[in-house]
């Protein structure tokens, strides 16, 4: 991590928590809300304090060398600038692709920074402020780099906002509140978001070995400090990525199952359970590891409906990979 310059002028330029989303099963309405489109990437905080860039995980992890491309893009940030947004790549129609952030050294012209939010500027907080004055100001910035975008915000109705996603292939849609304050790592509603596509993060911890290394990946969550069973899934890989992933998988290896809700003693209505028999057959993981997984349902019995392998999360924390329940 660089170091940074002590001077006053420039205290508060300095890494801030992700504000979160509450996750909705209907959009808000009223001329109190906005929208914008719900990107498929890591959540950065960018920070430009003296003459250093950086550019950080939701985690306070470092993404400057992994990044390194958008650290230049975003260098000519003015001293005391804290931006909040979400580092994506595009795919060949412009759509933003998790699966391809997975590679980003092959595809760093695929690589675009979509900020929304700014929460420092010329080292003054600007977090009290109401979310359409931060935007002003975030709108009289200038971005010379085409790897940096501000991200739109719409003024339609909920229902052709999510019709307008829908059409387009995206992963939902975020509402906020105009007159929202930032809450750095909280989730208090004034901001929701809507998927169009299931998906989630979850722990690996464990696998059936296979060809290319393994068959079929071993996922859960935490309830707690208890590792809950949720699905193994075998889809969304390719020779290359099974490889490529068991290489992060082997070294984690440990003798004892991590889940506390295994072995399974009711039948499985959507292929074998995981009983003591077919359990002698896994590999079971130190659960160091989070999958973003998508899938058709999640049932009542707990249990995933046809699950797909997207990636790696590497900017999200084993135990903060919990069950995300929707409201209304």
């Amino acid at each position: 991590m660089t170091a940074r310059p002590n001077t006053a002028s420039i205290k508060s330029a300095v890494f801030v928590e992700p504000m979160d989303c509450e996750l909705v099963s209907k959009l808000p309405e009223g001329p109190q809300w906005v929208y914008e489109i719900k990107l498929d990437g890591y959540r950065a905080v960018a920070v430009k304090a003296g003459e250093m860039l950086d550019l950080f995980s939701r985690r306070h992890k470092s993404f400057n060398n992994q990044y390194s491309v958008l650290v230049d893009a975003l260098m000519p940030l003015p001293n005391g600038t804290v931006l909040d947004g979400e580092i994506v790549a595009l795919d060949d129609s412009g759509r933003p692709q998790f699966n391809l952030l997975q590679n980003y050294r092959a595809k760093a012209k695929r690589i675009r920074y979509f900020v929304f939010d700014l929460l420092c500027v010329n080292g003054r907080d600007i977090t009290k402020l109401p979310l359409m004055e931060r935007r002003e100001l975030l709108r009289q910035m200038e971005f010379a780099s085409p790897r940096i975008h501000l991200v739109d915000y719409h003024e339609s109705s909920a229902t052709d906002m999510l019709a307008a996603v829908k059409g387009l292939g995206l992963e939902g849609v975020v509402a906020k509140r105009r007159d929202s304050r930032y809450e750095p790592g909280m989730r208090t509603g004034a901001w929701q978001k809507l998927k169009v596509h299931s998906s989630h993060e979850f722990v690996i911890g464990g696998y059936f070995p296979g060809p290319h290394g393994f068959d079929s990946i071993v996922l859960g969550y935490y309830r707690g400090k208890d590792l809950m069973y949720v699905a193994r899934t075998r889809n969304g890989f390719v020779p290359a990525s099974r490889r490529s992933l068991f290489a992060k998988l082997k070294p984690l290896a440990v003798p004892e199952c991590p889940f506390v809700n295994l072995p399974e003693t009711h039948p499985s209505r959507f292929g074998r359970e995981l009983d003591t028999e077919a359990m002698k057959k896994a590999v079971w993981l130190r659960p160091d590891l989070v999958a973003q997984i998508e899938y058709l349902e999640w049932t009542a019995a707990d249990r995933l409906r046809h699950s797909r392998f997207v990636g790696l999360r590497d900017d999200k924390r084993p135990s903060d990979v919990v069950k995300e329940t929707t409201s209304r």
